[in-house]
């Protein structure tokens, strides 16, 4: 019987899995992705108008002039960056993605720029625009009955094509830089250079992956800033019960009614030590957020921007009571008319048993005073 040392073998293993025409395609598809970027201009810093006297300016900073329509872009065109250089997507090989809307459009976006097929994964609940776009774009939808079937299904559908599952949710704080090269953190504190409060005291994101607010966390701390960042959480999303408790095992029995943001588990890309301040706030304030959003800039958004707004005015209102003065940064994730069909929906909302007027009461008390 003869053994192997492994220590001494006198063989030379030789394998060479080197493709050029792989290596041309990769670079390609890396130089149509950054092509997109150098195609694309900032998104815009929306001031709200708040009464003078209160001395805070809120801004919000509007992801949804991105080519694609959301925040999602900024993740999408990370993460196909991230996958090619690390040589997961192949030629003529599927994206698979798990998603509830936003991101999967970005990503059926990157995907024809590149040539590739792509199939999202989602809960049949989606918005039916979100589905549109998808397909706009040459992307499939795969329904599941339960937001918490989509990692499983997506990983599945992915071997079974010998397709790259992107994974969102394990990847989003991976793939971004988030010491700069125009990140959004960067871009933030770029355009309030000039503003009379340059360094906000808070800047207010949600949740879906927990990516953007690991960039905006992981940023203020490496540029010394002493801008506090908050994440404003949904009703059945296991983020603000797994931060507050120090759970990362926590999770939800339902998922989100706001799209995009919330998840019924704890995602790896969320970072709660780097989180300062979280707030949970009910879907119907969100709602009636965004219609007060509407009624002050005559813009209608999604409902995970009146999410991050509610919070964002709950902080404004904090600092009233202080006598503070200062600014508090939050974020158009989306437009609103992706969800003409729920949320702006009268026999929708009535439907999910919504009721909307005590916030927007609440609001209108807050417009009045400043009391939230």
């Amino acid at each position: 019987m003869t053994t192997q040392n492994p220590g001494r073998s006198t063989v030379v293993e030789d394998i060479n899995r080197y493709s050029d025409d792989a290596r041309r395609w990769t670079a390609e598809a890396i130089k149509a992705v950054q092509a997109d970027a150098q195609r694309s201009a900032d998104t815009h810093m929306i001031r709200v108008p708040l009464p003078e006297e209160w001395g805070i300016d809120l801004y919000l900073k509007d992801e949804s002039s991105h080519p694609t329509g959301s925040l999602k872009h900024r993740l999408a065109r990370s993460l196909f960056l991230h996958a090619l250089c690390n040589g997961w997507i192949r030629p003529n090989r599927p994206v698979v993605e798990a998603s509830s809307g936003s991101t999967a459009v970005s990503e059926a976006y990157f995907s024809r720029l590149i040539g590739v097929p792509f199939i999202a994964v989602m809960s049949k609940t989606t918005s039916a625009r979100k589905v549109e776009l998808i397909e706009s774009y040459g992307g499939q939808c795969h329904f599941v009955d339960s937001p918490d079937q989509v990692y499983t299904v997506a990983a599945d559908l992915a071997r079974e094509t010998d397709g790259h599952y992107m994974d969102q949710f394990t990847y989003a704080e991976r793939a971004t830089d988030w010491r700069g090269n125009n990140n959004i953190a960067e871009s933030i504190f770029d355009q309030l250079r000039l503003e009379p409060h340059p360094e906000p005291a808070w800047i207010v994101a949600t949740a879906g992956t927990g990516g953007t607010s690991a960039t905006l966390a992981r940023y203020v701390r490496y540029t010394g800033r002493t801008t506090g960042i908050c994440v404003a959480d949904p009703d059945n999303s296991a983020f603000f019960a797994g931060w507050r408790d120090e759970n990362p095992d926590a999770t939800t029995d339902r998922g989100s009614r706001i799209e995009g943001i919330g998840r019924q588990r704890m995602e790896a890309s969320f970072m709660p030590a780097s989180i300062d301040r979280m707030m949970h706030v009910p879907d119907a304030a969100s709602i009636a957020a965004i219609v007060l959003l509407d009624r002050l800039i005559g813009r209608k958004a999604g409902g995970s921007t009146g999410t991050g707004l509610y919070a964002a005015l709950k902080i404004v209102s904090d600092m009233v009571a202080a006598g503070e003065r200062g600014s508090v940064v939050a974020l158009i994730c989306d437009g609103g008319d992706r969800y003409l069909d729920k949320y702006y929906n009268a026999d929708w909302l009535r439907e999910e048993g919504f009721d909307v007027d005590a916030h927007t009461a609440r609001l209108d008390e807050f417009m009045r005073t400043g009391r939230l």
